[in-house]
């Protein structure tokens, strides 16, 4: 089958790889849509030098597909029914891919293929937000408003802040932000953003601070502009194994930092189930961030442009059927 494989640090290839062969457990998915994520520039740029060359497949995991081989299995399904699969090795850039039956949720044939895909990161946002405090009459800063952080508004008005400050570095994005929750918009370049936020908040600055970039300078930028005694949600996937911390503003501010990933691990897998049938029912529109779709040919150009950040670019769909 076709397949991508990061070769060298910075170096996605298309290569031949073994199509795989059904296991017991599992179902072999023909992938139809794959949209690319933040964590997919740190697999392509930012592994440790022994991390290359990477498995083929990798880096893909947003998928959705459908059932091309199932053995037996409790949960009803069969070939050809579509489903999201989740895929946390990050191999379905490929033609097929391997998928724990038990990472397999069937989609409605009444959802768009690059509509149902997004169910992947709005579900880990859901998660991650589990970790939040009480955001009820709060102000709340999100670093990033790429899709993560454009879902992050979303559930933070959910869940009762009531000021969403959405900041980034390209103005583009900040167009969506409103659409998806916030209340305000910070462009922050060549300004002094705590006067800014101060003025947003009544002199105060946020209360909780959502970390959604993944990059060294929003690591501590979370810790400048939490009030003291905040809270801050590390969300970004690092694209870096260590980074320079203002441990000492941290300390005094007492600040409370949580870390949180890995929504594969949830139960049931909850989380992605209810962002499935809000982007279903709806509730949620996941249009207005698509901006690109590219075709299985076309994916390094798209790899290049979502590292970039070019072109109006925030969601990238790679349609794996053309």
């Amino acid at each position: 089958m076709k397949a991508v494989q990061i070769v060298a640090r910075g170096k996605p290839e298309f290569v031949d790889a073994p199509k795989p062969q059904l296991e017991a457990g599992h179902a072999l998915i023909k992938t139809q849509r794959i949209s690319l994520c933040g964590s997919d520039i740190r697999w392509i740029h930012h592994l440790m030098d022994d991390g290359y060359p990477t498995a083929a497949g990798v880096t893909g995991h947003e998928m959705v597909g459908e059932i091309a081989e199932i053995g037996d299995n409790e949960a009803g399904l069969q070939v050809g029914d579509r489903v999201l699969a989740l895929a946390p090795n990050h191999q379905a850039m490929a033609e097929f891919y391997l998928a724990k039956i038990e990472n397999l949720i069937k989609l409605d044939e009444s959802v768009p293929l690059e509509h149902a895909v997004q169910a992947q990161q709005f579900g880990t946002v859901l998660y991650a937000a589990q970790a939040l405090p009480d955001l009820n009459g709060k102000t709340v800063a999100v670093i990033g408003q790429g899709s993560a952080g454009l879902w992050f508004n979303t559930v933070l008005k959910e869940r009762g802040a009531s000021k969403i400050i959405a900041l980034d570095l390209k103005a583009y994005r900040l167009n969506l932000s409103e659409i998806y929750g916030a209340t305000d918009t910070i462009h922050n370049v060549d300004i002094d953003l705590i006067e800014a936020l101060k003025n947003i908040n009544d002199g105060e600055l946020p209360d909780v601070v959502v970390e959604a970039a993944g990059e060294k300078d929003s690591v501590a930028l979370a810790v400048d502009i939490v009030r003291d005694n905040g809270f801050i949600l590390y969300f970004g996937v690092p694209r870096f194994e260590t980074v320079d911390f203002p441990f000492l503003t941290y300390f005094f501010k007492t600040i409370t930092a949580k870390a949180m990933v890995h929504a594969t691990r949830e139960d049931n897998h909850a989380s992605t189930l209810r962002a499935l049938d809000m982007i279903t029912s709806g509730e949620v529109d996941v249009k207005p961030m698509l901006t690109h779709n590219f075709t299985f040919d076309q994916v390094l150009d798209a790899y290049e442009l979502h590292r970039l950040q070019d072109e109006g670019a925030v969601k990238i769909v790679i349609d794996m059927t053309s």
